[in-house]
């Protein structure tokens, strides 16, 4: 199982709030078989307690502590919104990714995706992507599979 594939990256999303993006990047990694469906609710209360928004237009939703023994494989999985998603207190993300990770995992994938972010013209091309393609293109440039 890939840790990122077409499949599991939305374009164009429009969410009303931070939950209804959360509930549909977390779908993403159930449909994918990566959790089952009660990690969603773990992603939800990590909200909950603290904010996943990163930053620099970047929410990664991920679940809590508790939630680790429910990762059945590493994977990711994207929402791109141009119009942006309220993540609270004034913050928008334009790019919301999902995550789950077996043991240590989360740290390679932390740094890939930041330093997507943090490269301008990543950044740009992730945001005008036309296609799941490219977007897994320019993932796979910086965390493989």
């Amino acid at each position: 199982m890939t840790i990122l594939s077409k499949e599991k990256i939305r374009l164009g999303v429009r969410a009303g709030d931070r939950y209804e993006a959360i509930r549909l990047v977390g779908q993403l990694l159930v449909d994918a078989g990566h959790v089952p469906a009660e990690y969603i609710d773990y992603m939800i209360r990590r909200e909950e307690e603290l904010s996943t928004f990163m930053g620099a237009g970047l929410a990664i939703p991920h679940g809590t502590n508790e939630a680790k023994p429910l990762i059945r494989s590493t994977g990711l999985a994207v929402l791109l919104s141009p119009d942006g998603i309220d993540f609270g207190e004034g913050q928008t993300a334009n790019i919301v990714v999902g995550i789950a990770a077996v043991g240590d995992d989360h740290m390679e994938l932390l740094t890939g995706i930041a330093s997507i972010v943090a490269d301008d013209a990543a950044n740009e091309r992730l945001l005008r992507a036309k296609s799941a393609d490219e977007v897994l293109d320019i993932f796979q440039a910086e965390i493989g599979s």
